[in-house]
């Protein structure tokens, strides 16, 4: 079924349509929670939450979605579970739930980060993997790319990274970024 058809049903009505997309992307949604320090039971919670929050929205007269179902729930699912680690953060006041909220967040600016790495060419992408990820030395570099000397790897270097910032901003907002 497409999510045009189900968005569709979901506006008249038809719950059958929501709880195909409630099974659909049960196992998805809940994976996200427990891989990032949640329970069962608090992934099972989260998930039912967006739902909720997600058939609210589509039955709005003016709502459009603008990207697969799948993708939008998936967000809220982020969401919320990040709402829910700050208020364990702050109610707990242990830093380790603090240290749980970090990883998840360094956990997604990884990925966002390796997509856009991805995305340079294969040049870019090697001097600024051998430099930020293997601490390489720009001579290291230098010999290892043939480059003609350690100012020519780090002039790369500046060019490659200028490169990579260029396109993270051209695909995500400043506030991916921000807490």
């Amino acid at each position: 079924m497409r999510d045009s058809q189900i968005l569709k049903r979901i506006k008249s009505g038809d719950e059958t349509a929501l709880d195909y997309i409630y099974k659909k992307n049960y196992k998805m949604m809940t994976r996200m929670v427990i891989n990032n320090s949640g329970t069962e039971d608090e992934a099972k919670d989260i998930y039912q939450e967006a739902i909720l929050i997600f058939w609210q929205r589509s039955k709005e007269k003016d709502f459009v979605l603008t990207s697969k179902i799948s993708t939008f729930i998936y967000s809220i699912c982020q969401n919320l579970w990040r709402k829910e680690l700050e208020r364990k953060a702050r109610h707990s006041g242990e830093m380790k739930d603090g240290k749980e909220m970090n990883d998840f967040d360094k956990k997604e600016r990884a990925e966002i980060i390796n997509q856009c790495i991805s995305s340079l060419g294969d040049t870019c992408r090697k001097v600024l993997m051998y430099y930020y990820f293997d601490n390489m030395s720009m001579q290291d570099i230098a010999k290892k790319m043939g480059f003609a000397n350690s100012d020519t790897a780090k002039t790369k270097k500046y060019k490659c990274k200028k490169e990579l910032d260029k396109l993270i901003k051209s695909k995500y907002k400043a506030t991916d970024f921000l807490d």
